[in-house]
């Protein structure tokens, strides 16, 4: 469910999703591997550790292993940092608090983003001021005659002021990580009697998702489990600044095979804000709360799970789908990956809730960031659901979300002890 609220004056569209529909779930079909075809992949995956990687071609899930090994020890990332240890752990104090509440999230990109060209009817035609300069779609808008752009309400001045003058102007706008000078001039719409640029253009992005974990010492939180694209473009919104509420969900779009559900929900503004966002990474985003927020069935932080610990078997996610009340359901972790290098979707799992089944037809959108405790360990967050299974679904590996929040969650003591012995 999307809305589209259109500006006349500068073409402009704003998209607000009462969830992060893009991103929960893919738009291509994806087949979930039966039991034989899981036990074939595990001997193939024994037998070829070193690759591993999940393609999807012709509606089918292949899957292959990507284990990275230097010199048979395991390899792997702390605050960014390439490490190798034959003798890693977690550490024995790390503890985090679980989460499963229904958040809001607002995400305010850095400068404008263009998701698409428009054509003005001029006295010599139909034309696009913004395609003919070069402006791509994708491109954010970082400048306008070197005056920082920050929300869309900051570029209709330099339209009026530069048609007004007949003058151009001088726009910088980044993309894929280059700085780009583009001159563009706006034309007069024969039918409005105004100047325009022709371009679609959007600062911000909203929707409904789930917090997965928050430190109590940091106060740092993870949630959602991927990353926030752009519906338009496809690409990760870059992020200025970003908040996240407290959301109320007040019913369930049901889904069946084919057609995925959603939590449908509304901010709770009267609540205030929960805290803000810093990060928005393939692995979800990320930031700090204000106070720690109890989910009202853990009320301490428990240990987690490395990905070479978890087993596959039951396990249970928390989530929310009546109001604002955080529950465990049943699931079944199908399949999971022992990764040694940050990667998504290392878990696959199946809901075997009844309830859970019955009132929402399995995994829905809103779900993302959903944590999974497996005997008493949070060892992950669901991040997708299968298009024609609507039971089942990835996830990731909560060591990932964990380093990406930039705690640390390895214990090094042993083998630095024994590297200053030899």
């Amino acid at each position: 469910m999307i809305n589209f609220v259109k500006n006349k004056f500068l073409n402009v569209v704003l998209l607000f999703s009462i969830c992060f529909i893009g991103v929960v779930y893919h738009t291509q079909q994806m087949k979930v591997l039966s039991s034989s075809e899981i036990s074939k992949k595990k001997t193939l995956n024994q037998q070829n550790s070193n690759k591993y990687k999940t393609v999807y071609q012709e509606n089918k899930i292949k899957s292959s292993n990507i284990l990275n090994s230097v010199n048979n020890r395991e390899t792997y990332f702390e605050n960014g940092s390439l490490k190798a240890n034959s003798n890693n752990k977690v550490h024995s104090n790390i503890k985090i608090i679980p989460g499963g509440q229904s958040i809001g999230v607002k995400l305010n990109s850095v400068g404008v983003l263009v998701v698409g060209h428009h054509l003005i009817l001029t006295e010599d035609g139909q034309k696009s001021p913004g395609e003919i300069a070069g402006i791509q779609i994708g491109d954010m808008i970082i400048k306008m005659n070197e005056t920082n752009i920050e929300k869309m309400a900051d570029v209709l001045p330099f339209i009026q002021q530069a048609g007004k003058n007949g003058a151009p102007i001088h726009i910088t706008v980044k993309r894929e990580g280059k700085y780009l000078n583009k001159i563009l001039k706006p034309l007069k719409d024969k039918n409005q009697d105004s100047y325009r640029i022709g371009l679609y253009i959007r600062d911000s992005a909203s929707g409904i998702g789930t917090m997965t974990f928050i430190d109590p010492k940091t106060l740092k939180y993870g949630a959602l489990g991927h990353v926030i694209s752009d519906s338009d473009t496809k690409k990760a919104i870059e992020v200025e600044n970003g908040k996240i509420l407290y959301s109320t969900v007040t019913s369930i779009d049901k889904g069946t095979d084919g057609s995925p559900g959603e939590k449908i929900a509304h901010f709770a503004a009267e609540r205030g804000t929960i805290g803000d966002i810093t990060t928005n990474s393939p692995y979800g985003i990320f930031g700090k709360v204000n106070e720690k927020i109890n989910n009202g069935i853990y009320s301490k932080p428990i240990p987690i799970a490395l990905s070479d610990e978890v087993k596959e078997g039951p396990a249970k996610i928390l989530t929310v789908i009546h109001d604002n009340k955080v529950e465990a359901f049943d699931i079944q972790i199908i399949s999971s990956i022992k990764q040694k290098f940050p990667s998504t979707k290392g878990l696959i799992l199946k809901v075997t809730d009844q309830r859970l089944l019955k009132e929402t037809g399995g995994i829905v959108q809103g779900m993302s960031g959903s944590p999974i405790i497996q005997n008493g360990k949070l060892i992950g967050a669901v991040t997708h659901v299968f298009v024609n299974d609507s039971t089942s679904g990835y996830g990731v590996h909560i060591e990932w979300m964990l380093n990406e929040a930039k705690l640390p969650i390895y214990d090094y003591s042993e083998s630095e002890e024994k590297n200053i012995a030899s």
